[in-house]
């Protein structure tokens, strides 16, 4: 295992890599991250089915609850009527006590349990979502700090060769005109101009992600270097093209501002549906809270079908974040193995100068260090004879001086850009990259999958139990028919009230009361009315006249309603009417 400089492997990382691997096959297998092999997919696969067993498991629990809501209770619905009225009538009429509010408000709990711990999952699910979006942009920022600092290697690079090629088409060629006459002046702008393309040579064949090429020589013209400085790597960021051809899904060699700008498309697209599932989730569990505190059934049902969505979203979403844990733990526990074994990193890049950025090791010289070792001496060379010729060739060719500034310029230039360039190529800054990008993709984007996995485990869990309890919850709500046959029974007579009638039947089973309006004695009317007299009622059999055969509309005003302790001394002066008063009252 390559060691990191300023990086380790966390804890979470170690134990998710500890864990055993098998195939299809169920033969072990090792954990060495290499994505593109078929039996470490295999591997991720089976990790992953682990979450649709458990789907399967949390189906055939609430299946079973829906088999014993269906069955269980419409077999003992009959039978246990009557209990359940009796249960009401010693509840005080409220609906909550005996049997069947003892079971009400024991799905309800359960409800509100299972709807609060996925509350708490969403905001685990909340947290998780903003670690890992941090862990990326953390990685996506590296990535493009990388590239920029490759960007400017490349653009200082051209720079000096285009300079270079430039002095050697254009002021070299003129100075070597005018010393003609003058051997020992040719001989230094000759060398002068060897050393230049030395150096062109040189710069040319340095290459950190590109393939070496054959660099122009002193045929080339402005042309070759235009050509020479066009192959190199892309420019700064702001001056490159978001987006690649069709053609070349995958740039070859790796370009990092080429994964950042992937990474940060499908980080806004993952960002953006996990917050949309957790918006779902905590709509659901919101609902349902209303759905319980209103006793509204449909409500109910409509929740229950988006749970079933919530449900299955839960678990596929952590099949698929068990697959990326375990994958990115292997990556980080080794990661510069695999970049130094993968192949889209190292084409047209060695291995030692990947090494020499990934470790960046006081121990390890630069593998560049030959070649900007000869091209300092180059042009430090050129810098003398330069040096010399304006001290002897100027007096001698007054017309050379112009052609000699424009060299000396073109030196001045190529040796600030060359001092650039060996500063941008040691190892600490693009390391530095480097290790920030480990830790942003290792420690928060692990760390923010992780709770993400928690989050999905904890709310699969929670909707499992609410498709268990809302069943049973919504079952035992009054239904419409029900609501409507308690508004007939209580329109037969709008002026009874339904606590009276429940206390007259009540009173009924302690002893037999008599009813209302059919009192015995054939005059006896309601004390305490101030209503006319009735006209004469129809006589019954025993010649007592019945005052429930007269329709409400001839009695002229209601009657009133007395308590049972009315009903109880009224039925007990029946038994001695006053005869007189009947008499008067209804003369024969």
């Amino acid at each position: 295992m390559a060691t990191v400089p300023g990086y380790s492997p966390s804890i979470w990382v170690r134990v998710c890599h500890a864990l055993p691997r098998l195939d299809l096959t169920l033969q072990t297998r090792d954990s060495v991250f290499t994505p593109d092999s078929w039996e470490y997919q295999q591997t991720l696969l089976v990790l992953s089915s682990l979450s649709a067993i458990a789907l399967i498991l949390s189906l055939l629990v609430v299946l079973s609850f829906l088999i014993h809501y269906c069955c269980c209770h419409r077999g003992d619905g009959g039978s246990g009527s009557e209990e359940e009225e009796e249960d009401d009538d010693a509840s005080g009429g409220h609906g909550y006590g005996g049997r069947k509010g003892r079971g009400i408000c024991c799905v309800t709990w359960v409800s509100v349990a299972a709807v609060t711990l996925c509350c708490v999952a969403i905001g685990i699910g909340f947290y998780g979502n903003s670690e890992a979006n941090d862990g990326m942009y953390q990685l996506t920022s590296s990535l493009l700090t990388a590239n920029y600092t490759l960007a400017s290697i490349d653009l200082l690079v051209s720079d000096t060769l285009t300079g270079l090629q430039l002095s050697i088409s254009g002021p070299l060629t003129s100075l070597e005109e005018l010393f003609s006459s003058s051997m020992p002046f040719l001989v230094s702008t000759r060398t002068c101009r060897r050393l230049s393309e030395t150096v062109v040579a040189l710069l040319s064949s340095l290459t950190l992600g590109r393939a070496p090429e054959n660099p122009p020589v002193s045929n080339g013209g402005i042309n070759s270097s235009s050509s020479a400085s066009a192959s190199l790597t892309p420019l700064p960021p702001s001056l490159t093209p978001p987006l690649l051809p069709p053609a070349s899904p995958l740039p070859s060699p790796f370009s990092p501002g080429w994964a950042a700008n992937t990474l940060m498309v499908n980080e806004d697209y993952r960002w953006l549906s996990y917050v949309l599932l957790l918006l779902l989730d905590l709509v659901v569990c919101l609902f349902i809270l209303l759905g319980l505190a209103k006793q509204a059934r449909w409500l109910l049902i409509l929740m229950t079908v988006l749970a079933w969505l919530a449900l299955f979203l839960s678990w596929g979403s952590l099949g698929l974040e068990t697959a990326t844990v375990v994958a990115l733990s292997d990556f980080c526990s080794d990661p510069n193995t695999f970049i130094l074994n993968s192949t889209h990193f190292n084409s047209g890049t060695s291995a030692e100068i990947l090494d020499y950025y990934l470790t960046c090791s006081r121990r390890k010289t630069s593998p560049f260090q030959q070649l900007l070792t000869q091209s300092q001496r180059a042009l430090s060379s050129i810098h003398t004879h330069l040096s010399s010729l304006d001290r002897e060739a100027l007096p001698q060719f007054p017309k050379a001086e112009r052609s000699l500034r424009e060299v000396q310029q073109i030196l001045n230039t190529t040796e600030g850009n060359f001092h650039q360039l060996v500063a941008l190529l040691n190892c600490r800054g693009l390391n530095k990259d480097y290790i920030d990008s480990l830790k942003g993709l290792c420690y928060d984007g692990m760390e923010g999958l992780l709770y993400l996995s928690l989050y999905s485990f904890l709310s699969a869990l929670a909707f499992t139990a609410i498709l268990c309890s809302l069943p049973g919850a919504w079952r035992s709500f009054p239904s419409d028919s029900e609501e409507y046959e308690d508004s007939d029974s209580e329109s037969e007579d709008p002026f009874t009230t339904h606590q009276a009638r429940r206390q007259t039947a009540m009173g009924s089973q302690r002893g037999a009361l008599p009813a209302f309006y059919s009192y015995q004695g054939a005059g006896w009317t309601p004390p305490f009315s101030s209503a006319p007299p009735l006209p004469t009622p129809n006589v019954s059999s025993n010649g007592n006249p019945g005052y429930e055969s007269l329709p409400l509309i001839d009695r002229q005003s209601p009657p009133p309603s007395y308590s049972p302790s009315m009903l109880t001394a009224y039925g007990g002066s029946q038994s001695n009417p006053n005869p007189a008063h009947s008499r008067n009252l209804y003369p024969h």
